[in-house]
């Protein structure tokens, strides 16, 4: 068992002035895979204080002098994939077929910002065209400054990459806090920012919780911006302890997505799109489409498609080959889904699969696959985010019922819609208040388009050119015309 017990700070490991220790469990073995330390405001105060000392010789770097440390980090996680992987699936559950996409996603992240920050050296100093003669203005993009990133147990290295290479590529020296619950693959970060060559106090590492380090971080008065990912309930504590000094905050939150399927979708696709949607890391991923709206006409083959299909899941441990859905990443979040389907018996939800109709693993944090249907809208397992494995359904009897069911909702963060007609998908999609809307497609989310959502789904947007601009602030020179 490791004991993870020190800092990354100003490219050294320093011991961290925590006394708490937290476990770090391994969800399918259920054994206890190291002791990390809570943190300590004291590790915050000496990694910002670094990131500060690094930030003027980062950004003066400029674009074409940062490219090359992000390169590194990209080849540095491509060397060390599969390893990386492996321990990302021990660390977090997921099975290790979906750890390999997530490294893959991680590397195609750190290449792109490669290329962003090399054509960011181009956006400076250009000429805005003004109406007024004899008047001159010119624009720049400086980076916000010293950012900390705080992310969640879902995606290791992939939210992480979504934060910092943008940051990095911006010019923002960083101080980076993983979750104390899957801290494992993370701490290569720190590994490869020393293979990179990254200069001392550009990228901190600091590991903990909330109660250690998180709070710290987000009031922190030499911090310029705070993005984070998780819960809506962290989140806005996070903006709250932010709003004191006016600090620049980017969330991404909750949701409660919605897949549409239309009379003239084919039900078996749609159930293969259902099913990507919603069961993919048993369900814990924010984007999950876990509001199934189906026309009344292909509600019934389509739920006789999805019970087959989750059938066929084989749940088991997560480094088989096989194995289509591991168990959910902690004990504690097994039992807020347990909590809600003890709501869902005491409202007499109809179920078409839940836990009766298999046999799980006998040890790991495991929960069956869920399915009901003929959800009243007014249900919580309807409106609020459950994080697992459950799909609630139900009909609708044309489009204006469609988007009208879509929209009701705290959230906007994604949607799918199925049809057969791709325009008409298209055109309905549109309608939907969402950041990502995919039709006839699984969630694929490419480096080069935006992420992020409408509502209490967050602020702010991640990846593509968006994700850089969130790092930058604006800034114009005006005098007179040469």
């Amino acid at each position: 068992m490791q004991t993870l017990d020190r800092q990354f700070i100003d490219n050294r490991w320093q011991p961290s002035r925590g006394e708490r220790r937290l476990a770090v469990v391994n969800p399918y073995t259920e054994e206890v895979l190291a002791e990390l330390t809570g943190g300590h405001p004291d590790d915050v105060d000496a990694a910002v204080a670094a990131a500060r000392r690094a930030q003027p010789g980062w950004q003066a770097l400029g674009g074409t002098g940062r490219a090359p440390y992000l390169e590194a980090m990209a080849d540095g996680l491509a060397r060390r994939r599969q390893e990386l992987a492996h321990l990302s699936s021990r660390n977090n559950g997921k099975p290790l077929a979906e750890a390999l996409l997530d490294l893959d996603d991680a590397i195609a992240c750190y290449r792109y910002y490669a290329g962003q920050t090399r054509a960011l050296d181009q956006r400076q100093g250009q000429d805005v065209v003004l109406a007024q003669p004899g008047l001159q203005a010119l624009g720049y993009l400086d980076p916000v400054g010293v950012v900390a990133l705080i992310t969640p147990w879902n995606f290791p290295l992939v939210t992480s990459a979504w934060k910092l290479a943008p940051a990095l590529a911006a010019g923002c020296a960083v101080v980076f806090k993983p979750s104390e619950m899957t801290p494992l693959p993370e701490l290569a970060l720190a590994e490869l920012a020393l293979e990179a060559g990254l200069p001392a106090g550009v990228f901190n590492l600091v590991l903990g919780d909330g109660e250690g380090v998180g709070a710290a971080l987000s009031s922190h008065p030499d911090i310029d911006k705070v993005s984070f990912t998780g819960s809506n309930r962290v989140g806005e504590a996070i903006m709250a302890a932010a709003a004191p000094a006016s600090r620049a905050v980017a969330l991404e939150l909750g949701g409660k997505s919605p897949i549409l399927v239309l009379e003239d979708a084919d039900p078996e696709r749609a159930a293969e799109l259902v099913m990507a949607g919603i069961y993919f890391n048993a369900g814990q991923i924010c984007s999950a489409t876990s509001r199934l709206l189906v026309h009344r006409s292909l509600a019934e083959p389509l739920y006789r498609a999805l019970a087959g299909r989750i059938d066929a899941l084989r749940l088991g441990d997560p480094l088989a080959e096989g194995t289509d859905m591991g168990p959910l990443a902690s004990a504690r979040q097994r039992r807020a889904v347990l909590d809600y389907l003890a709501v869902a018996e005491a409202e007499g939800l109809a179920v078409v699969r839940d836990g009766r109709h298999r046999t799980l693993p006998a040890h790991g944090f495991f929960q069956a696959p869920v399915l009901f249907r003929d959800v009243p809208a007014a249900s919580r397992l309807w409106r609020e985010e459950i994080f697992g494995p459950v799909l609630c359904g139900r009909s609708f009897d044309d489009e204006e019922e469609a988007v009208r069911l879509a929209n009701d909702s705290d959230f906007g963060l994604a949607a799918t819609v199925v049809s057969g007609d791709p325009e008409r998908a298209r055109r309905l999609g549109r309608r939907l208040r969402a950041g990502t809307i995919w039709y006839n497609s699984v969630q694929v989310v490419p480096c080069e388009t935006s992420w992020g959502g409408f509502k209490r789904s967050g602020i702010g947007r991640e990846l593509g050119p968006w994700g850089l601009n969130a790092f930058l602030e604006v800034k114009h020179l005006l005098g007179p015309a040469d």
